[in-house]
């Protein structure tokens, strides 16, 4: 693993440049209009939370004198890996070829940063620039409520909105379901906890993965 100041540096950089990209470009600065419904996006709140943590990096990698890890708040920075990862595959797998869906917005400059750039180089960041085999067994069971979290947002959310499904978002879709899986109007309850479900426990999987993961790193840095 990295340990070299200089190229942590450069790396967060990137990282954070790229984030002052699509931070505006969530909100529509680039195509000339206010998105207004910013604030319910999983993806956005995703990013948002991870270029946080990478700016708590870039501060302290600059502040530091001499060469070592990255451990600026492991475990939230574990947290929003994953969270950023279910944010790359929801999008690739289930969202980006939905019939209804314009292809042309899967390479608005907000749809290429916040799910496929930072998405990728925030799992590089942790894999090449932290320190490994500290990831605790619990870690991926806590993780779960970041989404969940969310889950109870967006529902809180549609509460004052009445659970109107008439009032449409700036690009035209139902606002108070920003998702397909989370659209009670349509595949019921049910429906809606039977993607939770599935969601929460590939996530749970995802981060027993990167766990697993961080055991083989660490095993091979001593090595």
């Amino acid at each position: 693993m990295i340990q070299n100041r200089t190229a942590q540096l450069i790396y967060q950089s990137f990282f954070c440049a790229f984030g002052l990209i699509g931070i505006p470009a969530s909100m529509g600065l680039f195509s000339y209009a206010f998105w207004w419904d910013f604030y319910i996006h999983f993806t956005n709140l995703s990013n948002y939370l991870c270029i946080g943590v990478m700016v708590a990096e870039l501060v302290q990698t600059a502040r530091k004198q001499k060469d070592s890890f990255v451990d600026v708040l492991p475990k939230l920075k574990f947290i929003s890996m994953l969270g950023i990862v279910l944010t790359f595959l929801v999008f690739n797998l289930l969202l980006a070829g939905q019939p209804t869906r314009d292809p042309s917005w899967n390479f608005r400059i907000n749809s290429v940063c916040f799910h496929i750039i930072l998405p990728l180089m925030y799992v590089a960041d942790w894999v090449l620039f932290y320190q490994h085999g500290r990831v605790k067994w619990n870690w991926p069971l806590l993780s779960v409520l970041f989404p969940l979290t969310y889950l109870v947002y967006v529902f809180l959310h549609a509460a004052l909105w009445r659970f109107d499904a008439t009032v449409l978002n700036s690009g035209g879709n139902v606002l108070i379901y920003p998702y397909f899986f989370l659209r009670v109007d349509q595949i019921g309850v049910g429906g809606v906890l039977k993607w939770c479900m599935i969601l929460f426990a590939a996530f749970i999987i995802g981060g027993y993965l990167f766990l697993g993961l961080d055991r083989l790193l660490a095993k091979k840095n001593k090595n």
